[in-house]
């Protein structure tokens, strides 16, 4: 009698957790997202497992493991004997800024229809701050207001810029300015002692990157990394231009000199035949 209430009224109970639930990760490298569960009915015969993953930038889930999308084919290792083991984690290679969010692990076990079978593991990728890129903004004249900025288009978690100002001997100097850890610095009433080469450096938990600008009278562009690789190209390519200039200018010469000599001798030829 005791044995059919319990049929009848109890539910089989199944529990599914992880050890980490935030994981960070630098690109490029693998995430392993742990998940495990424990139920009662020790036969796995009904047991189903599910990865789903959930972008910030969409709240559309998409599965990650069972029907595994283009963007993660090739890269998921599923879990190995996990009705044996009881371990449904998976594995994730070469992971990239897009990889970044909720995944989602479910297990169920039927008869197991209670308990939590379900648990979220946030993941986040971390990336090294991309080169940023320098500008000033202003008059830069003794006297006026002018304005530094950096900013890096890439990186996570987000860089947090510094500023220092380096003399002809790369030896750090005071800085004079207000700073933030935006990337701005404000120099009011600039003044000679200002003058200099100035270095922001974009730094988080990955690395740092920086770029320099050169503040003199009346400068009004802005330097970094890669505008320097492109004003050597710049140059190359003038200097290229300047030589092709130069040949055809030393073969138009040249002709022009045969064509009067020749001019010249036939002339001479036609006098000596009169």
């Amino acid at each position: 009698m005791d044995s059919t209430r319990c049929f009848l009224g109890c539910v089989e109970l199944i529990s599914v957790s992880t050890p980490h639930k935030h994981v960070n990760v630098t690109i490029g490298e693998s995430a392993l997202l742990q998940c495990m569960f424990r139920s009662t009915d020790q036969t796995t015969t009904g047991l189903t497992i599910q990865w789903d993953f959930v972008s910030p930038s969409s709240m559309t889930p998409q599965q990650v493991e069972d029907v595994i999308p283009s963007s993660y084919e090739g890269r998921v290792q599923p879990p190995s004997s996990p009705g044996t083991t009881k371990n449904t984690s998976i594995s994730i290679r070469n992971m990239q800024p897009s990889d970044a969010g909720v995944y989602t692990c479910q297990v169920h076990n039927f008869p197991d229809v209670d308990g939590q079978s379900e648990v979220n593991i946030i993941v986040n990728v971390l990336e090294k701050p991309s080169s940023p890129y320098c500008s000033v903004h202003g008059d830069v004249e003794s006297g006026h207001r002018v304005t530094l900025t950096c900013h890096s288009e890439r990186g996570s978690p987000n860089p947090k810029y510094t500023w220092i100002r380096l003399d002809q001997t790369k030896t750090r100097r005071p800085l004079l300015g207000r700073a933030t850890e935006t990337g701005i610095l404000e120099i009011r009433n600039i003044s000679q002692f200002e003058f200099g080469e100035y270095q922001c450096n974009a730094t988080n938990a990955v690395g740092f990157s920086i770029c320099t600008i050169e503040l003199s009278p009346g400068t009004n562009v802005s330097i970094n990394t890669n505008t320097k690789k492109a004003s050597s190209a710049y140059v190359l390519i003038g200097a290229l231009l300047g030589c092709v200039l130069i040949v055809l200018v030393v073969w138009f010469i040249a002709h022009t000199l045969k064509k009067h000599k020749y001019n010249r001798v036939k002339q001479s030829e036609a006098n000596e035949m009169k």
